[in-house]
C-alpha cells in the first residue's frame, strides 16, 4: 500500500515538471486603442486663395504702372495753348545783319527773350528782346540789341505771323576799321556825316527797328511748346562817336554822327511756357 502511494506521488511530480517545461503560448498583440491610433499623413496643403490673390494683385499693379516713359501731347494739351494767358519764351537766334549804303555788315548770334499775352484763339501781343554778338573782320564787331512790340496772328494752331516795331542799337569797341574823315582831332565842333559810304571806326547808338516773323510751333505738353522761326529785320541806327573834346565856346561835347541802315535775316529756335 505504501509503495503504491509513493509511486503515484512520483508520477504526479514528473507530470507537473513536464507541464512546467512546456512553452507557454504568447498572448495575442493588443489592438491599438483609438486614443493612440496614428493619424494618416495629410496630403500637402494647396496654396491658399488669399496668397494667390495677393500675388496676382501685385503683378496686376506692376503691369498697370509699366515702364516710365514720356507721354505725347494730347488734344487737350493743344487746346490749352489756344486759351488766353501769359506766355514767356527763351530762344537762340543766328543770322546776318547786312549794311546798306556803305554801313558795315556782320554775323549775328545770341539769345532772345519774349514775354506777352495770348488774347484769344487768333491773336497775341508779345514783347521781344534780342541781344546778339555781331562779328566780321573789317565789319561789325560788337553787340546788336533790339526790342520790339509784336502783334501776332495765329493762322493755325501751329503757324503764326508777327510784325514788330521798336528800337534797335549797336555798341562797338575796337573794330580795326579805317576811320572816316574828318578825323576827331581835326574838328572844333560836332559833325554829322551825309552818308555811311565811309563808316566811322566805332559806332555806339540807337535807332528804330522792325521785324517780320514766321514761326512754326509744336506743343510739348500742357505747359511748354517749342518752335522754329524765320525773321526779317530792319534797323536804322544813329551812330555817335565821342571825340572826348568839348567846344570852347559852349562847353558841349564834340561828337561825330553817322546813320547806319541795316537789313538782315535770322533763324531762331526757342521754348515757350505758359
Amino acid at each position: 500500500m505504501a509503495l503504491r502511494v509513493g509511486v503515484t506521488l512520483a508520477l504526479l511530480v514528473i507530470a507537473s515538471s513536464a507541464r512546467a517545461d512546456e512553452p507557454k503560448p504568447s498572448a495575442p498583440p493588443a489592438a491599438p486603442t483609438p486614443a493612440t491610433a496614428t493619424p494618416a499623413t495629410a496630403p500637402p496643403a494647396a496654396a491658399t486663395p488669399a496668397t494667390t490673390t495677393g500675388s496676382a494683385a501685385a503683378r496686376h499693379d506692376d503691369d498697370d504702372e509699366g515702364v516710365p516713359r514720356l507721354s505725347l501731347p494730347t488734344q487737350a494739351d493743344r487746346m490749352a495753348w489756344r486759351n488766353s494767358g501769359f506766355r514767356l519764351g527763351l530762344g537762340l537766334v543766328y543770322g546776318q545783319l547786312i549794311g546798306l549804303r556803305g554801313a558795315p555788315s556782320g554775323r549775328l548770334i545770341g539769345p532772345t527773350i519774349r514775354a506777352g499775352v495770348r488774347l484769344d484763339d487768333s491773336w497775341s501781343v508779345l514783347a521781344s528782346f534780342e541781344y546778339a554778338a555781331a562779328s566780321k573782320t573789317g565789319g561789325l564787331s560788337g553787340l546788336r540789341f533790339a526790342g520790339t512790340l509784336d502783334p501776332t496772328w495765329h493762322v493755325t494752331p501751329s503757324l503764326s505771323i508777327a510784325l514788330g516795331f521798336g528800337f534797335g542799337g549797336i555798341v562797338e569797341g575796337r573794330t580795326g576799321r579805317m576811320d572816316a574823315d574828318p578825323l576827331p582831332s581835326t574838328i572844333d565842333t560836332s559833325y554829322t556825316f551825309p552818308d555811311a559810304k565811309k563808316p566811322i571806326a566805332s559806332c555806339s547808338g540807337v535807332g528804330v527797328a522792325g521785324l517780320a516773323r514766321v514761326e512754326w510751333a509744336y506743343v510739348l505738353g500742357p505747359r511748354a511748346e517749342t518752335g522754329v522761326s524765320l525773321e526779317v529785320v530792319g534797323q536804322w541806327t544813329g551812330c555817335v562817336d565821342d571825340t572826348n573834346r568839348v567846344e570852347p565856346d559852349t562847353g558841349t561835347a564834340i561828337v561825330r554822327r553817322q546813320w547806319w541802315p541795316h537789313a538782315g535775316a535770322t533763324l531762331g529756335w526757342g521754348i515757350t511756357w505758359r
